[in-house]
């Protein structure tokens, strides 16, 4: 059951976690991976994005009334198979490319969450990591792991 209280708490929890990223993120040597705009950059900006969301999630704490509710069910099938997914997908990420694994590791992630909306989970999962491949190399001339040599050919 979420309570205010440990809204409150897990978002100062990933304050810190924001914080460490940002901190980590300009420690990031600049000449690493060869790209132009410097590989700290993306932690940091997600680490900005954490904590401003965390801020506004204390914020819904004092203005959302959080009625008695009876006990949700735990659902282990659901966090067991996201959880494999994302170690593969850390696994992945290099052999097979960011297109890929992040194509595949959205659409797993999608069908866990709401099984269903096939088409347009191909869609959002296809879609979102060819734009952000397209906008972090193309655009801003960073690196990110390129397809498999062997879909290359």
């Amino acid at each position: 059951m979420l309570t205010k209280a440990f809204d409150r708490y897990l978002s100062i929890a990933l304050i810190a976690v924001g914080g460490f990223f940002i901190f980590e993120g300009q420690r990031i040597n600049e000449s690493s991976f060869g790209s132009a705009i410097g590989p700290g950059v993306l932690p940091s900006a997600l680490g900005v994005i954490l904590i401003l969301l965390c801020i506004r999630n204390i914020y819904e704490t004092f203005r959302k009334k959080y009625p008695e509710q009876e006990k949700e069910k735990v659902h282990y099938k659901r966090f067991l198979i996201m959880l494999v997914s994302t170690i593969l997908y850390a696994l992945l990420l290099e052999p097979i490319g960011y297109v890929i694994s992040t194509f595949l590791f959205l659409l797993v992630g999608f069908q866990v969450m709401q099984k269903g909306k096939f088409v347009n989970s191909i869609i959002i999962a296809a879609a979102v990591p060819a734009v952000v491949y397209y906008m972090y190399v193309v655009v801003m001339k960073g690196t990110l792991p390129s397809f498999p040599v062997w879909l290359s050919m």
